[in-house]
């Protein structure tokens, strides 16, 4: 496996992170039953083949199925936790006081069976200023650094579907160790190599921010669009593909992928392991002879 430095923070983690939305929310890009114990126990074991493999980035939220996800990694990582670095989130719900909001991360640290998180991240989706605004006013960025200091967490991350200034006005406050974006094979905005590597993955790697991606399997749409236009297509290759876009590419620090059994950790640990068979990213996006 290869580990690669996560910003500034001094962890060393998986270039293939597990994600945990996939185990937790209904309808997540299956129909399995996530209350069933089948699929609990499917899932527990994937956890431990991961950390078996190698991989020791492990990304979930209470949002993930009412805390189902939490659920399920806190079981699996029950004796091992020490060996890998767990990242959770927090909503954001204006009106919460201080001791509701603590409240609310002892439980995810109850579900998780552990006495802190590594990295405590704001649960977000798209920044515009007014946004940012409310988020800056609201005393919320205090209270992580005070959760931070009761050693409930010990680094502070924050998660955007996309860039935007908002975004931006809240990295350079430099109140975030982390960040959690979308980026893909197909939407390559948040990190475009057409010239040079711009966007809001290098701009936070400037700062000093570790980055991890979500959405790097583009959550089907390019199997399913792909699939569509030429039947009969290997859509488990074109996912493989996908994977490795993301795991080429040197801005990103760990690559998060959604899994729920141990046949897709399995399949996606080797491609992490096969260094020989990154892309060259600079040469796919050289458009001169």
């Amino acid at each position: 496996m290869e580990y690669r430095a996560l910003g500034t923070t001094g962890l060393e983690v998986s270039c293939l992170g597990f994600g945990g939305a996939p185990m937790g929310i209904p309808d997540y890009l299956s129909h399995d039953d996530r209350d069933s114990d089948a699929f609990r126990s499917t899932g527990v074991a994937a956890v431990r083949e991961a950390v078996a493999r190698g991989v020791n980035y492990f990304d979930t939220a209470p949002g993930y199925g009412d805390g189902r996800s939490e659920r399920i990694f806190g079981e699996a990582l029950d004796g091992l936790r020490d060996r890998v670095v767990l990242a959770s989130k927090y909503s954001f719900r204006e009106g919460l006081t201080p001791e509701q909001r603590t409240d609310a991360l002892r439980a995810s640290l109850d579900r998780l069976r552990t006495d802190r998180v590594d990295v405590l991240q704001f649960h977000g989706g798209y920044f515009d200023d007014e946004f940012a605004d409310r988020i800056l006013a609201s005393g919320v960025l205090d209270w992580v650094d005070e959760m931070r200091a009761k050693g409930l967490c010990r680094f502070r991350g924050i998660t955007a579907e996309g860039p935007s200034g908002g975004l931006e006005r809240l990295l350079r406050t430099g109140r975030f160790d982390v960040l959690m974006i979308a980026y893909n094979l197909i939407y390559q905005s948040t990190c475009n190599y057409a010239d040079r590597p711009t966007g809001i993955i290098p701009f936070a790697k400037s700062l000093g921010i570790g980055v991890t991606t979500m959405r790097p399997t583009t959550c089907g749409f390019l199997q399913k669009l792909l699939g569509a236009a030429f039947p009969g297509l290997d859509t488990a290759g074109l996912t493989r593909l996908a994977i490795r876009f993301v795991l080429s590419t040197p801005e990103v620090d760990c690559c998060v992928v959604g899994m729920r059994t141990p046949a897709e950790v399995v399949a996606n640990a080797a491609l992490a392991e096969d260094a020989a068979g990154r892309l060259d990213i600079r040469w796919l996006h050289n458009r001169f002879a």
